[in-house]
């Protein structure tokens, strides 16, 4: 189970009591957001892309989508996330509990710049019912992610 090598990880680092587990479903922000009791944008989600013959994630506030025009400008490609199948098969984890935490040798993190504005962000940590708080500071050295700008602001459904 993906979130066991997580809290594995988070042993060593000495970090593993701080992982949070919920009786609940965490799988989507807004779910997330609920379940530890915070806004979410605060949520930071972790979105899987193709990236050659692999694949590379890139976290970003619950509040955000990718920019087409900003990624293909950072990354020379255009964006294509991993189907359920592939992110699981890539990253070891399943789609909703997708981190940038335990991963495959050769799996790129980056963390979007739009997580910044909070001083903690709760990433999930290896299952659709889990999550951690971190700092960003945190975020980066865990993850071993580099700061990208690669998102804007998710427009609000219409009413």
């Amino acid at each position: 189970m993906s979130i066991e090598r997580v809290r594995a990880e988070f042993e060593k680092l000495g970090i593993a009591e701080r992982m949070l587990e919920f009786p609940v479903s965490s799988a989507t922000v807004e779910l997330a957001a609920k379940a530890v009791g915070t806004e979410e944008a605060r949520i930071a989600k972790t979105l899987s892309f193709h990236d050659g013959d692999g694949c590379m994630l890139i976290v970003t506030a619950g509040d955000t989508k990718i920019d087409n025009s900003k990624f293909k400008a950072r990354f020379a490609m255009k964006a294509k996330m991993l189907s359920l199948e592939e992110a699981f098969a890539m990253t070891g984890h399943a789609v909703g509990g997708v981190c940038p935490f335990a991963l495959p040798e050769g799996v790129k993190v980056f963390l979007d710049v739009s997580m910044r504005r909070f001083t903690t962000v709760f990433p999930a940590v290896g299952s659709a019912n889990s999550a951690i708080e971190l700092t960003c500071d945190e975020l980066e050295t865990y993850s071993g992610g580099e700061w990208v700008d690669v998102c804007k602001p998710a427009v609000p459904a219409a009413e």
